[in-house]
């Protein structure tokens, strides 16, 4: 019997390996994270719902995807102001992604190991740009995607169940609407 368990384990490993293939990170761990909640016979399965896997995965996708932005912007922002901004961005992101990865660890929630394939898409195209047409794009990427993650962390407020992840999620809201006003103030002082 140990001997089928052990191996029909392996089995699904295996063929959770070759799914993935072609995948992007963040698709790899919602794929993971699915196999262990289908999957709670087994030691690996996910101490957390399918809306807590999904919000941490997006979450850290994000902050990921935040950091790289804010280095991005310190580098090569011609405003002293999307300078500053990119440098508190990576700070803040930094210490909310410890954070999730924390919450995942804790749960054994999956996480992807680096941003998704859009979002480094993203990150390329602005590490191609200069100047002020550097500045202008990623001043308005950050308020669209601020407004973008303030909904899906409000939504997730109202879906996730786990009483931490929504102590996270209640106590980086107000981060994030800080950086939202934050980059509108650079916007109408740049007129962008």
């Amino acid at each position: 019997m140990k001997k089928l368990v052990s191996l029909l384990l392996a089995s699904s490993v295996l063929f959770a390996a070759c799914n993935n293939e072609g995948k992007d990170s963040v698709e790899k761990a919602d794929s993971a994270n699915e196999a262990k909640i289908d999957s709670p016979a087994n030691n690996t399965a996910v101490v957390a719902d399918a809306e807590t896997a999904a919000f941490l995965v997006d979450a850290a996708n994000g902050g990921m995807t935040e950091v790289q932005l804010g280095q991005v912007a310190e580098q090569k922002g011609t405003d002293a102001g999307i300078k500053r901004f990119g440098a508190m961005l990576a700070a803040d992101h930094s210490g909310a992604n410890n954070q999730v990865k924390t919450l995942a660890a804790q749960r054994n929630v999956t996480l992807p190991a680096t941003v998704s394939d859009e979002k480094q898409k993203d990150i390329d195209d602005f590490n191609k740009k200069a100047g002020t047409a550097f500045d202008k794009s990623y001043i308005r990427y950050m308020v669209k995607d601020h407004e973008d993650d303030i909904k899906a962390f409000e939504n997730a407020s109202e879906d996730v169940k786990d009483s931490e992840v929504k102590a996270f999620i209640d106590n980086t809201l107000p981060k994030l609407r800080m950086h939202l006003d934050s980059a509108k103030a650079i916007q109408k002082r740049l007129k962008y």
